[in-house]
């Protein structure tokens, strides 16, 4: 399993960089407002619209469709430019410079909202040439300094609106606020986060200089004069939410006198009983005070039921919030918990602009407070979430303002995250958003054309999918569908977002078919081959995603087929990202494990690169990547090309260094390390060079391990080595008898004692005693490093002996004739079957060496080679015709007969033979149907 969740949107490194065109008021086509276009030699003429209804589409699409329908025809180009369409811009998508900003002048007359993202972005707004800008708000603020902000007011001195935020303003100081105050005179709005020091001499110059000033908020900042802000007499809603040292008696005495306060807010500072108890008294015009998440006076417990402040609204995570919003309207039959509803219902009618902008201060605040609280994820709120704090986000997702539902689906993407590196969620938090509809309501926001809320839309919904529950409810909802398509998305935060609900989503073997039929594997293909470079987040989104998704074998062609191996290698060749190096390695490790179903193993492995960067991949310093590449390796060696390729890549070198390397890291690693070179042991050469780089220790360490996956994959390369009679010898001498037998008697793995029984019986059934020989040594007497051979050969064949006969029922060969009937065997064959050694396949070499062994003097060297062709023959395992055929091929069934009729064979020998007898029968009787 391999999700991601995300807490916040990262500041992005390198914007798309595209022609854009402004963001319009989403406008609803009536029926009554279409025509329907010509028909002109039977097509379609979309250029015979009038139009009013072409200008009606522009404004329903996205930027990049506007500037695709504006380059059709010179008509539509000049329809394009249209002002109604340049009144609002959005650059945050988008690489936006000085040369953008020139190409766009011409058309930025009558521009009177933007959103901008970034210092770059803010440099270059001047060269807009608006100097009509009534709205300006700006996120990714750090670096942008006094210069930038105090030229960007000069220029736009109409501006009525200033929002810098919600990240902290570092290189902002009060000289640009009040520059602000100088150039901006029809202010009525200004909102600024992570100021250091707002000095009296600034909030002194707002108050002098901007008369209409109505909305005031210094956020996240660490020092304010709050006496000065006493002097802000024209301030209705004011904000120091996160601001530290405030004041706060000096604050209640200045601010409780300010005539048109109608709304503060304290959230998330160290206010206390008595300051709010103040305020809420002293004030006269003071409706609601909004102190969320304010620790020192949630500590006063006696505070919670106190109900005296009668025709004023606290709102905090000791009251409920619905149930005070609800008392400023007359009407009381509504249900508190839709309240935001019917408002929204009642400003369609009334047109009350006090309480309309009332509405969105509260809307504003609640989603900013809910947001950071979210993203510190304070202890003890647990109750909060799930009785209020969810069913508020959900509303305010709602909202009419277009950066409250942003900030509402980033929060409802936070609040639910216990723990980002992990991918753990709190399951409660995630059902509580399906409950109360969010699903429903993200997947709506989704389909805007807006690709702000797309883009945070989808990170919710990527988030809440960790839960399976939820998961299944985005799926029953179309949700894979709408997530495939923003995938296609050429805006890059909407595809990264997209990609990794796919990633989480991909884990339920239930939604892997579903996105493959939705498009979803093009899609994120298609990603990789778009963004190859700078843009690690959507690549490790895509590549997880496609990991998941080759993990089933009709999954794994679609990859295959979408050109997936191609762009999969070269991330793992040319991407310095970890993450993507990691997820990357893990989708090839995917897409190989298909040897028998597909042939995307040995593509893998012909694609130019792939071996020698997941050989490369190994000697990662980061041990997911090191893991992931290991296990693409033991993957890609079951094909036999690929096998040889590896090593020619340097491949034995890297893994045994790796597995020298790896004592002390996870399981995973030590598994994946084991197993690739038990791979490559396969062949000969290759396991004389394992065995001669050194690899026998570390393996015989790892067969010490405690995990059962770990010392099983040891165990088979064990195997595998221990065939050459040289590589034997080295398992004796560096202590590796003790550990097979350990492993042998003791481990819960039945392959692993199996294959740790077939190690020892290779070593002992006399061919390294003659390679000892050879090279010198004495039969009874290894080199200082271990034992006697003599003492080491003993110890094996009697653990070899009890391993076989653990097998077996002793009733059946207590009688002195043991019969032979079919029943009888069929016993014997189900109480000897290991299930898993049917997945073994012996070459022609290791099925010939058992059959010898049946001839070797040593009872129990008979009764385990016997043993183990049993295995390999039984009917049903995966390579039982492939070892019958080996075995009819080599003309052993003369030989077999002979033994099982022998009486210098052992009673269990006998038995095992016959029944190997009849699997190789049986398979010929199969053969020849």
């Amino acid at each position: 399993m391999s999700r991601r969740v995300r807490r916040k949107l990262e500041e992005e490194k390198g914007k798309d960089k595209v022609v854009v065109l402004p963001s319009y008021p989403e406008t609803s086509i009536s029926n009554e407002d279409l025509v329907a276009p010509q028909l002109l030699h039977g097509f379609v003429d979309w250029t015979s619209l009038p139009y009013d209804t072409v200008l009606q589409l522009f404004t329903c699409l996205n930027y990049r469709d506007r500037a695709s329908l504006a380059s059709t025809c010179k008509t539509w180009r000049c329809l394009g430019a249209s002002s109604c369409l340049w009144s609002s811009l959005d650059l945050r998508p988008h690489k936006f410079d000085a040369s953008m900003a020139a190409s766009l002048a011409s058309r930025c007359v009558n521009l009177h909202n933007l959103r901008f993202r970034g210092v770059e972005s803010a440099d270059s707004l001047i060269h807009l040439k608006a100097r009509n800008l009534l709205e300006v708000s700006g996120d990714y603020c750090r670096k942008i300094t006094d210069a930038t902000l105090s030229m960007i007011v000069a220029r736009h001195e109409a501006l009525e609106s200033l929002q810098l935020g919600p990240d902290f303003c570092e290189k902002i100081t009060s000289d640009a606020i009040k520059a602000v105050a100088f150039c901006c005179p029809k202010l009525r709005k200004l909102r600024l986060s992570g100021i250091r020091d707002v000095t009296s001499e600034a909030i002194e110059a707002l108050a002098k200089h901007c008369p209409q000033l109505s909305d005031l908020g210094f956020l996240d900042c660490l020092n304010i004069d709050e006496e000065a802000l006493g002097k802000m007499v024209s301030v209705r809603y004011l904000s120091v939410a996160g601001t530290s040292n405030i004041k706060w008696s000096t604050a209640s005495n200045s601010w409780d006198k300010l005539p048109q306060l109608t709304g503060l807010d304290v959230s998330r500072t160290d206010i206390g009983p008595t300051a709010v108890s103040r305020f809420l008294t002293s004030s006269q015009s003071l409706k609601v005070l909004c102190a969320l998440n304010c620790h020192v006076l949630e500590e006063d417990t006696s505070f919670f039921s106190s109900n005296r402040f009668k025709g004023k609204v606290l709102l905090a995570l000791f009251t409920n919030v619905f149930d005070g919003l609800a008392s400023i309207f007359a009407d009381k039959t509504k249900k508190p918990k839709d309240i935001f509803a019917y408002w929204r219902e009642l400003m369609k009618t009334t047109k009350d602009k006090i309480v309309d902008d009332f509405m969105h201060w509260i809307e504003w605040i609640i989603s900013h407070t809910l947001l950071r609280t979210a993203e510190c994820n304070p202890q003890g709120l647990d109750d909060f979430w799930l009785t209020q704090g969810a069913a508020l986000l959900l509303n305010l997702m709602q909202s009419s303002q277009e950066d409250v539902q942003e900030r509402s689906a980033t929060g409802l993407a936070t609040f639910v995250v216990i723990d980002d590196e992990n991918a753990s969620i709190d399951c409660g938090r995630a059902e509580a958003v399906m409950k109360d509809g969010g699903i429903r309501l993200l997947l709506e926001l989704a389909k805007s054309w807006r690709e702000g809320l797309q883009s945070e839309a989808a990170k919710a919904i990527a988030n809440l999918s960790v839960n399976a529950n939820v998961a299944k409810s985005v799926a029953e909802e179309g949700g894979i569908k709408i997530l495939a398509g923003l995938a296609k998305s050429m805006n890059r935060l909407v595809a990264e977002e997209a990609a990794g609900g796919l990633w989480n989503l991909s884990v339920g073997e239930e939604h892997k078919n579903a996105i493959a039929q939705a498009g979803g594997v093009k899609a994120l293909v298609d990603l990789i081959f778009r963004w190859p470079n700078g843009c690690d987040g959507v690549l490790e989104r895509a590549a997880g995603a496609l990991a998941n998704l080759a993990a089933d074998d009709k999954c794994s062609m679609e990859v295959a087929t979408a050109g997936g191996v191609h762009a999969l290698v070269m991330l793992a060749r040319n991407c310095k990202y970890e993450g993507v190096q990691e997820q990357a390695a893990r989708a090839l490790a995917n897409l190989a494990a298909h040897g028998d179903s597909n042939n995307n193993n040995a593509a893998v492995g012909q694609e130019a690169g792939a071996l020698e960067a997941l050989v490369q991949l190994t000697q990662s310093l980061h041990e997911g990547v090191r893991q992931e590449a290991a296990g693409a390796l033991w993957n890609l060696s079951f094909d036999d090309k690929n096998r040889e390729s590896i090593a020619v890549a340097g491949g034995v070198e890297a893994l045994v260094v790796l597995a020298q390397s790896c004592s002390n890291a996870s399981t995973g690693l030590q598994e994946r390390a084991a197993g690739a070179l038990w791979g490559l042991s396969v062949s000969e050469a290759n396991s004389v060079a394992i065995g001669r780089e050194g690899g026998v220790p570390p393996l015989i360490a790892l067969a010490r391990s405690e995990a059962e996956d770990v010392h099983e994959t040891a165990a088979g390369a064990l195997w595998n080595l221990a065939f050459n009679p040289g590589n034997a010898l080295r398992i004796v001498e560096e202590g590796g008898v003790p550990a097979l037998v350990h492993l042998c008697s003791s481990s819960v793995s039945k392959m692993a004692r199996f294959m740790a029984a077939l190690a020892l019986a290779y070593m002992f059934d006399g061919r390294m005693d003659e390679y000892a020989l050879m090279i010198g040594t004495s039969s009874s007497e290894s080199t200082s490093k271990s034992i006697s051979l003599d003492g080491a050969r003993n110890m094996a064949l009697k653990h070899i002996e009890a391993f076989v006969l653990t097998f077996i029922d002793p009733h059946i060969f207590e009688s002195p004739v043991v019969s032979s009937t079919p029943t009888m065997l069929a016993q014997v064959t189900e109480r000897a079957r290991i299930q898993e050694a049917g997945h073994l396949r012996c070459s022609g070499a290791e099925i010939g060496r058992f059959v010898t062994m049946l001839r070797n003097p040593d009872s129990t060297l008979k009764a385990c080679a016997a043993f183990a062709l049993l295995q390999f023959t039984i009917p049903g395992g995966r390579h039982a015709m492939h070892h019958v055929s080996l075995m009819q091929n080599g003309g052993e069934s003369r030989f077999l007969r002979s033994a099982a009729a022998s009486a210098k064979t052992p009673r269990e020998a006998k038995i095992f033979t016959k029944i190997i007898l009849r699997n190789l029968e049986h398979h010929q009787a199969e053969s020849s149907i």
